[in-house]
Parts: C-alpha cells; structure tokens; sequence
C-alpha cells in the first residue's frame, strides 16, 4: 500500500481553486538563464523556460528558484513578464559540482520555505520541480505549504546506470534511493514519453495514475525549415557541402565519439567525399566530459579529421537554426535520452535525424520517413546511414519534409496546456488523499 504523508496544511488545499495563479519552479541545479549546450544545461534548461513562458501567456505566473553560481548574479531577475528566476545562495558560489549539491540541499529548502513564509498563506498554488534534487526540495515544500507536487524527472539513475556509456561514472547509490522518494512524495509525475512512463512504473514503483505523459515541446516560432544555401553561405560553408552535424553536451552519455568515429569510418570507404565534407559538433565539455574536455579533439585529430571536424561553442538558438538548417542530417546517438530535444528541433528546421533507437528518440524520430534509428553505438552502423543518406539527395529531402510535419504536433503551448491540467488534477490528488487521511 502506498503511504503519503500529509497533515493540517493539506486539508487546506480543499478551500483553494483548482487552477493555478502562482507556480513555484524548482530548478535546483542549473539555472535558466544558463546558455543550453555546456556544463550541466541543457535540454531541461530550454524546457524549464519554454514551459515557464507558455503559462505566463495563461496569465499564471512563475517563479523558478535555482542556485546562485555567481556574485554577479541579483537575487531575481525577470526573466520575462510573468517569470521571476530566484537565485538561492546555498554552498559557494562556483566550483560546487553537482554531485556535491545534495549536502547543500538543507540551506537551498530553507530559502525557498522563507520567500513563502514572507507573503500571507496560499502565495504559490502548485510546485513543479524538476530532476531529483528538486524534488526532494519540493517534497518538502509539499507538506509545509499544502499545495500539490508535481515532477519531472528528465533523467533517471536506474536507467543510466543500465545504459551506461563506456567510460562513464555510475550514478551513485544516494541519487537513486532520492529518486525513489521524490516519486513516493509527488502527486503527479510528468513523463515525457510512454517509455519513462514505463521506467517510472517498472523501476521505481511509481503509481501508474500518479504518471501522465506529456511530451516537451518545441519553439515552431524559432525552429523552422529555411533555405539550406542561404544558411550555408552565412556559415561559410560550400553549397555542395556534406554536412553531418551534431549538437549537444560532450559527455560520454550524449556519444559525440560515435559521430566523430562514423565520419572517419565514412572517409575510409569514401575517401573522395573529403573535401566536401564538413562536421559541425556544437557544444561544450559537461558530465564526466569535464574530466577530458580536449578528448573529443584529440580524438578527431588522431582520426585525421582535423580538416573536417569543425567544433563550435554553444550558440544561442537563431544562430543554431542556421546550423540546422545548414546541415544535411543531425546525429544524435546517445545511450539515453529521455525525449530528445535536439532531434526534434533538427526535424522542426526540415533536416533528417539519425539518432539511437533509444529512450524518447524512439518517439520523436519516426524511423524511416523523419530520419533512421540505429540499434546500438556502433560507429560503423552509423557510418552506412550517412553514406546511404548523404549519396541520396532526394531521400534528404523527403526526410526532411516529413520531419517538418511531424514537429508541428510537438509545441510547447500543447505541453503547457496538458501541464496546466496535470496541476489541476494533482490538486485534486491532494485533495482527495487529505479527506481519505481525515476520514
């Protein structure tokens, strides 16, 4: 039987409206505002601000408490109408790693509990905490405010560690028994695909009426098709160019390496398509990449893809719309992911995916008429997609017309209106737990 802790606060959410003024955001270990692509943003950075920015247009409004990195940084910043980011001091300022934030997580719940404690009883209607340190701040919250919690885990412990990248660190034993009570402690869970929503269910005993799917969303305003020889002349890149990109953190998680290997796998069948070829990697050093950040490089220039690797920094997003519409397909071959937002971005700008057939690449990709899902990591099998695919022009083009359509059922005012209703219904949980324990 599951048991859920509750008390005189929660009865208190019976006498409340169901649909949400005010919602409290907990991004505990990476903010916002950070720049997607480097460190630890990443893809749950963009949905944390493209969802917060969906509710805000319902006349809800948001505020997201992360950790303070900086002295540079105000205690809040409007992020834009309707969206406060609240930086909580907790720990120092920079060098903390985010396998230390669990001993700051005490000073972190104690700020949040105190901006609360400053305004009259009610102040925030509903929590959304995002990853597992924002969870275990959140149940905490939970019970205090007597308001419903809501999650998202976007990674999970137990599913990594199954699928773990060679060189990769295990996630620890202290995240997965966190996990573990964050989804015990949520009203709702927010899965991003039917697959977490299995993980959830399978590997941590989730309730299956306490999981409701809801897929991430993306910008249809920022990512759209454009003219690929236009794009390539502001990048600098010939119009006959081939053009494999990849974009995303260098970890071992999201395999950069098995692009850089597919190409030179390419080259050696190929030799005659060198000098035509072009590989973009956007994206900066983060995880266990942070151990080797020059690895990658090394690993091009010992392949002898000096001249056709082309690595580039993170870039803000109009900037990799240029380089999505540029490319001839995007790879993505990670050992997990729980959506993909990269590939449904690249879709979104009309280029191909050839992505792992994994997590939630399996839903966003539909293999054979938006890109190809390959089953494993093996540079080679990646190396024959890329040569089948760049040696057919038409088939680029019919991949990506379908991925142009199919991205259109995947925006972010769709999520925010189903996350709109997973707090009324995770208000309704709560509610219907209080009475239950009452009785």
């Amino acid at each position: 039987m599951r048991i859920r802790r509750t008390d005189e606060n929660v009865v208190e959410v019976s006498r409340r409206a169901r649909t949400p003024n005010r919602v409290a955001m907990l991004s505990v270990h990476t903010s916002p505002l950070d720049q997607p692509g480097t460190g630890d943003a990443g893809g749950m950075n963009v949905y944390v601000v493209e969802l917060s920015r969906r509710l805000a247009a319902f006349d809800i409004e948001v505020e997201i408490f992360t950790r303070a990195t900086s002295r540079e940084l105000p205690p809040v910043v409007e992020l834009a109408p309707g969206i406060k980011v609240r930086h909580v001091i907790a720990g120092p300022l920079e060098g903390l790693a985010k396998g230390d934030l669990p001993g700051q997580l005490c000073t972190f719940a104690r700020d949040v509990l105190r901006t609360e404690a400053a305004y009259e009883p009610g102040y925030y209607d509903v929590i959304h905490s995002h990853y597992w340190l924002s969870g275990q701040i959140g149940a905490l919250a939970r019970d205090r405010w007597g308001v419903p919690l809501v999650h998202s885990m976007h990674t999970m412990a137990k599913v990594k560690n199954s699928l773990l990248a060679a060189g990769d660190t295990a996630e620890p034993l202290a995240r997965i028994i966190g996990e573990e009570q964050v989804v015990d402690a949520a009203d709702l869970i927010i899965a991003n695909t039917v697959e977490e929503s299995r993980q959830l269910i399978d590997l941590y005993d989730a309730a299956p009426d306490r999981v409701r799917v809801i897929n991430p969303g993306v910008d249809l305003d920022v990512f759209h098709p454009g003219d690929q020889h236009a794009a390539r002349a502001r990048l600098g890149l010939r119009p006959d160019a081939l053009v494999p990109m990849f974009a995303g953190r260098i970890q071992p998680l999201k395999a950069p390496d098995v692009v850089v290997r597919a190409v030179a796998d390419l080259l050696t069948r190929r030799p005659e398509l060198r000098d035509r070829l072009v590989v973009p990697v956007i994206g900066g050093p983060s995880g266990t990449g942070l151990e080797t950040p020059h690895a990658l490089v090394d690993l091009a220039e010992s392949l002898g893809l000096a001249d056709a690797v082309r690595f580039v920094s993170p870039v803000d997003q109009p900037r990799l719309v240029e380089y999505y519409q540029a490319a001839s397909l995007v790879c993505v071959p990670s050992y997990n992911e729980s959506f993909g937002l990269v590939a449904i971005e690249a879709q979104a700008c009309g280029t191909p995916v050839v992505a792992a057939d994994v997590g939630g690449l399996a839903t966003v990709v539909d293999d054979g008429e938006t890109g190809v899902l390959v089953d494993g990591h093996d540079p080679a099998d990646y190396a024959r997609v890329f040569e089948r695919l760049l040696s057919d022009p038409a088939e680029l083009r019919r991949l990506g017309s379908g991925g142009a359509r199919h991205a259109q059922q995947f925006g972010w005012s769709a999520t925010a209106e189903l996350t709109l209703d997973a707090y009324r219904d995770a208000s309704d949980m709560l509610r219907a737990d209080a009475m239950a324990i009452a009785r």
